[in-house]
């Protein structure tokens, strides 16, 4: 008896991938959140308050650099309201002592000028140490034996009785008032000099630092505004950069770009959230895309399962019927036909669900010329059915691409399946696998001898939910969904049609440098 043919071993093998695979792309996920928020935080409102700080700290720091200027100034000018007082009650008093010498005047006017320009150096007396140091001692100094050789000649001559000693000492006097009076107007004079030439250098030089805080004050602005705008604007540009690979098929998660987290940061984890979604809706999209392609072929499918079974059944009734009759040889030979037959039916219904099952993505090294090998198989009762002709031809030796075998299986046959709809019966289908313009890629055209697409809906036909085909005939995905797989390949799908002369689609894809471990049987 024979027990029939073995269950499939691969379904809870295939489940148990597409688990793996899920699990996978969640963990990747999980581990670019762990590296996301792993590092130190570091806000882009902190950095725009940092700046902003530094630049404000700047400006005060130029700002209390002209302050003090200005108080030096101050100090200066000051300085120099003193010393014109000092001075012009010492100019007075030599004014008087002049006249004294040469009109015998008297002296008590030039000793009021003395006690004022004391009162003044008193009362001024701290802040004229501070600035003069030693020169302060010494000018009072000289005021002091100023005012003391006024006032002795001042006794002189209020005396009824001039001796010759009186002479002698009135002689000296005169001499020394010369002599201090002289040093001190010099000594006054060469401080106002002095400190007129200070505030003219200090006024220059804020003058100066006006000018170049202005300037730097500018640069610095500039500077900080640059470098906000690279953090937001660098940030702005990699994230359109992370959306146009999304765009492209490419679901590699968001990894960390920068030693810190920012605002970004939380971009980024929503981008991953995002792309988890998105793969998984991209795996049921293609998979109800498959199970409307299988619906395709189950027409195909039935109509080539039934002559195995009209067989099956026709030697099983002849084996019932003249069972008695035949020899023993003619009945194992009719049981063998039963097996024959069976076995090609389960090869049929094999091929449909190796193709129908929902498996995880595998890349691998692939032939080409044998994946559409297999792809025309499973279509080619499709193909009858049509009462179209179909064609493959392949270059010998071409280089083996990088891809899932299933995934790309699932662009061709969508490619053929829509050339067969857009043929007519008679007509002719081509495959053929050749070398691309570019030596790093191989091609695959699809050409079909149809009625062609009009030149305004070209730039449509990739566009979701899109189709040129019948009510009920079609969702619009399946060169979306087949632009997509080919995206995440790395490679390119193009068309190119002329209405009345048929349509060509070229599928380009990456030729693979990695050696494969055994030459791919299927699946």
């Amino acid at each position: 008896m024979n027990p029939g043919p073995p269950p499939d071993k691969n379904g809870p093998e295939e489940e148990a991938h597409v688990l793996d695979g899920t699990y996978d792309r969640i963990k990747a996920v999980e581990e670019a959140h762990k590296a996301l928020l792993s590092r130190k935080r570091i806000t882009m409102r902190l950095q725009i308050y940092v700046s902003f700080l530094l630049v404000f700290l700047f400006a005060a720091g130029i700002a209390v650099a002209l302050i003090t200027t200005s108080s030096q100034v101050a100090r200066k000018l000051r300085f120099l309201e003193i010393t014109n007082e000092f001075t012009f009650e010492i100019i007075q008093a030599r004014r008087f002592e002049k006249n004294f010498f040469l009109y015998g005047t008297n002296l008590q006017d030039a000793l009021d000028n003395v006690s004022k320009a004391r009162e003044t150096l008193r009362r001024n007396e701290k802040e004229l140490k501070k600035i003069l140091g030693d020169t302060y001692r010494a000018i009072t100094t000289d005021t002091q034996k100023y005012q003391k050789l006024l006032e002795k000649l001042s006794l002189i001559q209020e005396s009824d009785v001039f001796t010759p000693d009186q002479f002698r000492i009135k002689k000296q006097a005169e001499l020394g008032l010369r002599k201090y009076g002289a040093e001190m107007v010099t000594k006054a004079q060469d401080l106002i000099r002095r400190e007129r030439a200070a505030v003219s250098k200090i006024l220059s030089l804020s003058r100066t630092m006006h000018v170049y805080s202005l300037v730097i004050l500018l640069i610095f602005l500039i500077l900080n505004a640059s470098f906000l705008g690279s953090r937001i604007l660098g940030n702005t540009r990699r994230f359109s950069r992370y959306a146009q690979r999304i765009a492209s098929g490419d679901f590699t998660p968001i990894t960390p770009a920068k030693r810190y987290q920012d605002e970004f940061t939380d971009m980024a984890i929503a981008l991953n959230q995002m792309i988890l979604e998105l793969e998984n809706r991209e795996a049921v999209l293609v998979q109800s895309h498959k199970m409307r392609a299988v619906g395709t072929l189950t027409a195909g499918v039935a109509h080539e399962l039934n002559n195995p079974l009209n067989n099956i059944t026709i030697t099983a009734h002849m084996l019932l019927e003249d069972y008695e009759s035949l020899e023993d040889d003619e009945r194992k030979d009719m049981i063998q036909d039963m097996i024959n037959e069976s076995g090609r039916s389960k090869k049929i219904i094999s091929n449909l669900l190796d193709f129908a099952r929902e498996s995880s993505s595998q890349m691998e090294s692939l032939d080409l010329t044998e994946l559409l090998q297999e792809t025309i198989a499973l279509a080619s009762n499709q193909i009858k059915l049509s009462g179209i002709k179909i064609e493959f031809q392949a270059t010998d030796n071409l280089p083996r691409v990088h891809g899932d075998i299933q995934q790309l299986e699932q662009v061709f046959l969508n490619l053929i399946l829509n050339a067969v709809d857009a043929s007519s019966k008679g007509d002719r289908i081509q495959v053929i696998v050749l070398p691309a313009d570019d030596p790093n890629y191989v091609a695959v055209k699809v050409i079909d001898s149809g009625s062609g697409i009009p030149e305004h809906i070209l730039p449509s036909i990739f566009d979701p939910f899109f189709t040129t085909k019948g009510k009920g005939k079609g969702t619009g995905l399946g060169l979306s969904v087949s632009q997509g797989i080919v995206a995440k390949h790395g490679g390119r799908i193009s068309v190119s049609s002329k209405e009345g002369q048929g349509t060509t689609f070229t599928v380009t894809l990456p030729i693979t440098t990695i050696p494969a471990s055994h030459p791919p049987t299927g699946r």
